[in-house]
C-alpha cells in the first residue's frame, strides 16, 4: 500500500534512495576520517534523530552515542534568537572525537553556540555533521565538515525536519508550500 502525500508538500526534494546513498557516502567519509579512534555522535533533538540513526548504522567504526536539546527565544519573529540547552548530555565529552549531528544549519547561530558550548567541555576533536545545509541563508559562518546536500532558501520538512511537530517521519526530504 503506498502513502498518499500529505497536504502542504509542493514537490519532493530529496528521495528516501537519495538520502541513503548520500548517507553512505557520508559515513565513508566519517569512517576513513576517524579510522583507528572511536567517535561519538552528538544529535541535536528532535531533527538530527533520524539522520543520526541512519548515519550511525553506516560508519564502520565504533561509535557512542549522545543527545542535547536546544531551545531558542527571540525578540521578534525576524530576529536571531538566543540559544539556551534544554536537554544536555548525559556523559562527558572530555579527551573524545566528537561529531555534533545536525539535521540543518541554517544561519549558523545555533551551529555556533553548540561549537563553543561543546569546545569549552574538552573534547579531543570536534566537527558538524549535517543532512541539509542552508548556506543561502548563513549569517555565522561555521565549519561544516561533512555534509549531505546544500538546498535552497525553502522550507523544508521529512526525515527528521518538522513543521509545526509534523512531517518528520517522511522518508524523504520535501519542500513545504506555507500559504
Amino acid at each position: 500500500m503506498s502513502r498518499m502525500e500529505p497536504p502542504g508538500i509542493e514537490r519532493i526534494l530529496f528521495t528516501e534512495q537519495q538520502i541513503q546513498q548520500r548517507i553512505r557516502e557520508v559515513a565513508h567519509e566519517i569512517s576513513e576520517r576517524y579510522r583507528g579512534r572511536s567517535l561519538k555522535l552528538i544529535g541535536v533533538l528532535k531533527g538530527a534523530v533520524f539522520f543520526l540513526t541512519a548515519l550511525a548504522r553506516e560508519i564502520e567504526i565504533p561509535v557512542e552515542i549522545d543527545f542535547l536539546a536546544i531551545s531558542s527565544f527571540s525578540p521578534r519573529p525576524s530576529a536571531p534568537g538566543m540559544v539556551r540547552i534544554a536537554k544536555d548530555l548525559d556523559e562527558s565529552i572530555e579527551g573524545q572525537d566528537v561529531l555534533l549531528v545536525e539535521d540543518i544549519v541554517d544561519t549558523g547561530f545555533t551551529a555556533r553556540f553548540l561549537l563553543q558550548t561543546l569546545a569549552g567541555r574538552g573534547p579531543n576533536s570536534l566537527a558538524i555533521c549535517t543532512l541539509l545545509d542552508r548556506t543561502s541563508r548563513r549569517i555565522v559562518q561555521v565549519p561544516v565538515e561533512f555534509r549531505c546536500f546544500e538546498i535552497p532558501d525553502r522550507f523544508v520538512v521529512g526525515f527528521g525536519l518538522d513543521y509545526k511537530q509534523l512531517y518528520r517521519n517522511l522518508g524523504y526530504v520535501a519542500v513545504m508550500k506555507l500559504d
